[in-house]
């Protein structure tokens, strides 16, 4: 077998959603994005969603929204994927990297405290692979202290923490719809908060800052505005072209109403990886997966020979992944580097396996054999 790694769930659905925008004729920022923002904050239980590119534009706007002084500093997990780190550079700010907790590989609640002083503005709180953070510690944490909370749920679309929406718990939540994701839009990505009034400028920030992005000034030609002047926008601070479009909107339509099924097949996928991996004395699992309490984006193990793992799996055709290497290991990144022991330390074990709904039970039962083999002749 030849096993991918990732693979979006997309079929004859999505074609008839974006059949619709085709046939409309309109394909840029439009109706299609209001309907799925609206559908989005709907799903998770928010007042109000602005659809973007990607999660790094919805990282990089949440962050600015609250206009920070520059050289503030900003909470951050060594271990996550670099735009949430970049996000802070983005705005400005220093990153403070904080140690991960050896079991969950999130956000170390402890190491957060020690990392703390009185110029951290904000944290953070990255749900890796989809496991969450322990939201409800963080956030008591932060209120106190004035620290703001960013949820960077890019992996845990649809997932959920003690009965609540992950990207909710915080002051604003952000989501990944990459390909690869929960749910895709091919690329894309959402900002949602319970504050309307704080998320209002960035829907003209995701439009170069103009006041009246295009479906706007058309809907008000089509109400017959006889105002002549209804070609006239403003635009009075600096934006960035992070706007969602009609095409990416159609496929988020079609995706946001599988969604849930899709999960439920992770999690079908997960417990047959965890029955599978009982008794394996040299892969185990990465996290303390609990995959019908939420949504899980990657499964990964621990291997303490990580290139022998990774180099038999691919001579049996199963792509793994390495998901990711701490930060500050990285030359961007590296004069920002505290002491954070325990992404150091786990980093080089993990490996992430195949994770995707159309991933077969006899592909599952494929890999499972392959790790079997891994473990025999590793004795």
């Amino acid at each position: 077998m030849n096993i991918r790694l990732f693979k979006p769930s997309v079929g004859r659905e999505e074609l008839q959603s974006l059949e619709a925008s085709f046939t409309a004729a309109w394909l840029g920022l439009g109706p299609r994005v209001s309907e799925f923002e609206r559908k989005w904050s709907s799903y998770v239980g928010c007042r109000e969603s602005v659809g973007v590119n990607s999660c790094t534009a919805a990282l990089h706007l949440a962050l600015s929204a609250y206009r920070f002084p520059k050289g503030k500093k900003v909470l951050v997990p060594e271990l996550t994927f670099a735009a949430t780190a970049m996000a802070v550079l983005y705005n400005g700010l220093e990153p403070v990297f904080v140690d991960i907790d050896e079991q969950t590989l999130c956000i170390s609640l402890e190491d957060l405290d020690r990392k703390y002083d009185k110029d951290c503005a904000a944290v953070m709180a990255v749900h890796f692979a989809g496991h969450p953070a322990e939201m409800d510690r963080l956030v008591a944490w932060a209120k106190p202290r004035g620290v703001k909370v960013i949820e960077d749920s890019a992996h845990s679309a649809g997932g959920k923490y003690k009965g609540k929406t992950l990207g909710t718990w915080g002051d604003i939540g952000c989501y990944s719809f990459e390909e690869k994701k929960c749910m895709t839009t091919g690329d894309g990505g959402m900002i949602s908060s319970d504050d309307a009034d704080l998320l209002k400028p960035l829907r003209h920030s995701r439009w170069v800052g103009i006041n009246k992005d295009t479906w706007e000034r058309y809907e008000a030609n089509q109400l017959n505005n006889r105002d002549a002047n209804s070609w006239y926008y403003e635009i009075s601070d600096i934006g960035y072209k992070y706007n969602m479009n009609d095409m990416m909107a159609s496929i988020g339509l079609a995706q946001l109403e599988k969604l849930d099924g899709m999960n439920r097949r992770r999690e079908s996928i997960i417990k047959q990886y965890t029955a599978g991996l009982k008794g394996c004395a040299k892969v185990r699992e990465a996290l303390p997966y609990h995959p019908e309490h939420s949504s899980y984006w990657a499964y990964m193990v621990r291997v303490p020979d990580r290139e022998a793992f990774i180099l038999h799996m691919k001579e049996l055709g199963v792509a793994t992944g390495v998901h990711y290497m701490p930060l500050t290991l990285h030359p961007l990144f590296m004069k920002y580097k505290g002491e954070t022991p325990s992404a150091y330390a786990i980093w080089g074990e993990l490996v992430t396996l195949p994770l995707f709904p159309d991933l077969t039970d006899e592909e599952v039962a494929y890999v499972l054999s392959c790790i079997q083999a891994y473990e025999a002749k590793s004795v």
